[in-house]
């Protein structure tokens, strides 16, 4: 685990990506693999035309993030 970053497989799609909960609002998210060939949301937006070098993350794998901290696998940092 690099600078506190934990790996995270996405619920909806199975990406995977490296997270760390500063806090309940923030989250930092680095993508290990390339979004738009593996989130099936990047792609589809990405075939829509969309600038996705734009977009932080898809709502499927925020969602996947909000879960994993609720079941306790995934930390809050200082809490």
């Amino acid at each position: 685990m690099a600078a506190g970053l934990a790996p995270h497989d996405c619920r909806a799609c199975g990406t995977c990506v490296l997270v760390k909960k500063n806090s309940r609002k923030h989250t930092s998210i680095q993508w290990v693999t390339d979004a738009v060939a593996s989130c099936p949301v990047f792609a589809e937006r990405a075939a829509e035309g969309a600038n996705t070098a734009l977009l932080d993350t898809c709502e499927r794998l925020t969602g996947s993030i909000a879960a994993a901290v609720e079941d306790g696998t995934l930390e809050v940092s200082g809490g």
